[in-house]
Formats: C-alpha cells, sequence, structure tokens
C-alpha cells in the first residue's frame, strides 16, 4: 500500500463502531501467530540467503506467496523462499507453527496436538518429524574426560508399516523369545561426566565389537577414559582401538570403583525409557528422531518455541564442552 493510500485508509478509524474497531482488533489478532512465525523464518533466511539450487548469493526480491518473500537467482533464474530446502518447505498452517513446537516441548502425543490445534493427527505427526529432522542433529562433537556407555535394548516395532514380517502387537506388546534376541533392538548411549551424550540406534540383537567401532571412536577423544559394565564387546574394543578402559561388573555388586561407574549413564536410560512409556512403542524407523527428541528436553538447551522452530531450519548454536 502506498504512503498516500495507507493516510487515507488511517483517516477512517475515526469513523468504525465499536463493534467494527473490536472485529478489526480480532482480525489483527488472529493473524499475530502466523505474522510471528513468518517474521522468525525470514530473520533465519537472512543470514545465510543464497540459492539452493546453485548456492550463489546474487539473488533479488521476486514478490511475495503465502505471506513469504520470494526471492529470483540471477545466475540460474529460479525462484525460492525462506523455506525452499528446509523441513518445513511446502508445509501449511504456519500461524501454528509455534503452537505446535510448544507441544512438542512439553512431549504432547500427536493426538492431543490434534486437538489442541484444531488439526487432524496425520498432519501433527507429519510435523513431529519435519521439526524434529534437523533439531535431533544439535549434538555435542566429542565426548572427554571420562565417559560411560552402556546400551539399553527396545521392542523392534514395525508401527505404521504397510507390510509387516511378524503378527502385529497390540500397544507396544511383549517378545515371543526369553532374553537378548533379533526382537530387540539395541541403543547404545555415550555420556561424559558434563552431561554431553550422544545415542546410537546399533541395530537388532546384542551389542558387537564392530558396532562399537563404528560408533565410539569418532566422537571419543584419545584419552578418554572409557567406562562401562563387564560386557565383553567393550572391552575388546578399548584394547584394539587404544583407549583406557575400566569395567564396572554390576553382577557381583560392584556399583562404583572410585570414580570409575555407569551411573551416569544410566539415569538417563532410566530418563529414556520413563519418557518413552507413554507412546507405547516407537516405529523402529523413527527412533533416531525420538533419540533426538529426548536430548533435545534432556539437554535443555531449547527451551522456548521459537527457538525449536528455527532449529528447525537449522539455526542452532553447536553444543561446546564445559
Amino acid at each position: 500500500m502506498l504512503s498516500a493510500e495507507w493516510t487515507i485508509f488511517i483517516a477512517q478509524f475515526s469513523c468504525l463502531s465499536a463493534r467494527q474497531r473490536q472485529a478489526g482488533i480480532a482480525l489483527l489478532r488472529r493473524n499475530a501467530p502466523q505474522q510471528a512465525a513468518i517474521a522468525l523464518i525470514e530473520d533465519v533466511a537472512r543470514q545465510r540467503l543464497a540459492c539452493p539450487a546453485c548456492h550463489s548469493a546474487h539473488v533479488h526480491r521476486h514478490g511475495h506467496a503465502h505471506g513469504l518473500q520470494r526471492y529470483r537467482c540471477v545466475p540460474c533464474g529460479r525462484t525460492f523462499n525462506a523455506l525452499t530446502g528446509t523441513p518445513l518447505a511446502r508445509l501449511r498452517h504456519k500461524a501454528q507453527w509455534l503452537e505446535y513446537a510448544d507441544c512438542l516441548l512439553d512431549s504432547v502425543s500427536v493426538r492431543r496436538a490434534a486437538s489442541r490445534l484444531g488439526l487432524h493427527r496425520n498432519t501433527t505427526f507429519r510435523w513431529r518429524h519435519r521439526f524434529l529432522s534437523l533439531a535431533k542433529t544439535d549434538r555435542p562433537h566429542c565426548l572427554h574426560g571420562i565417559a560411560e556407555a552402556d546400551e539399553l535394548y527396545v521392542l523392534e516395532s514395525q508401527k505404521g508399516a504397510r507390510t509387516m514380517t511378524r503378527p502385529a502387537r497390540r500397544r507396544g506388546g511383549y517378545a515371543t523369545l526369553r532374553g537378548m534376541s533379533h526382537e530387540h533392538v539395541c541403543i547404545l548411549v555415550a555420556r561424559d561426566r558434563t552431561g554431553q551424550t550422544l545415542d546410537f540406534v546399533t541395530g537388532k540383537g546384542a551389542l558387537t565389537k564392530a558396532q562399537l567401532h563404528r560408533c565410539l571412536p569418532p566422537v571419543m577423544d584419545q584419552d578418554v577414559l572409557l567406562v562401562t559394565d563387564g560386557h565383553a564387546a567393550y572391552a575388546a574394543f578399548a584394547r584394539e582401538a587404544g583407549i583406557s578402559h575400566q569395567a564396572v561388573n554390576l553382577r557381583a555388586g560392584m556399583r562404583v570403583r572410585g570414580a570409575a561407574h555407569v551411573q551416569n549413564v544410566n539415569a538417563y536410560h532410566s530418563r529414556l525409557r520413563q519418557w518413552l512409556r507413554p507412546f507405547h512403542g516407537v516405529a523402529t524407523r523413527y527412533l533416531h528422531h525420538y533419540l533426538g527428541w529426548r536430548w533435545i528436553l534432556d539437554a535443555r538447551r531449547i527451551r522456548s518455541p521459537e527457538s525449536l522452530l528455527k532449529a528447525t531450519l537449522g539455526d542452532f548454536p553447536h553444543l561446546t564442552r564445559t
């Protein structure tokens, strides 16, 4: 709107009735959440504005669409907006993104979030995994000092699969075989004494030395002290990798040997299991998303819906050692 048109428009406000003024205020308030989300998205995009196709920074503004500024790349001629190439591309209902981010921080279920936002449950399920796809990558690069490692097992779940390789379980269910078997998925958790945590979905069945070689060396200092339970795979891995290792024999009742214990990582296991319980079984193909979601909540680095929306677009500071 031109400035002259805006002046004429403003001058008509004095002629509005009380009911018309209330209707105008309600209309502006209804648009406020969407404007807040759009302003945040545009602010993130301006920090690294470049064509997602050719990565050129030589772009021009090219109108608006769906509330977002569009840009045209001069070298390749393609158009894009702030969401192109991000997990939130082509999603609708921007006015409810911040409220949904608040639902994620509160660990609200898919159906309850859908009821709160007035959306279909399929929409909130899709949003859950779109919002977590980049936010879950905000992890420490390396573990230092004393690092504890231990594994936990959850039932393999084919929830949501079109074809299943076994009879369906109901609301989580139970394994048909005793002990650890191919029906369980192993989650390896490594955590140092500063609280920095990394987890890996190693596969079905018991943890092996080869899986430890694949997961741990890239994320551990060479001078780290690895503290584990008495599982033979840890000792073999540490010996071959040249990492200092100390085992605590929990079966013999030995829980602490000086500074060596695995109570830190076991406490994380307990919080993770308790948090997963209301989901009645997490689909194995999405398990890494839920592990990243739990780390977001446990680390408490993302504490507001605005921070989570920025993290969804890849804008967050990396964890550093303290």
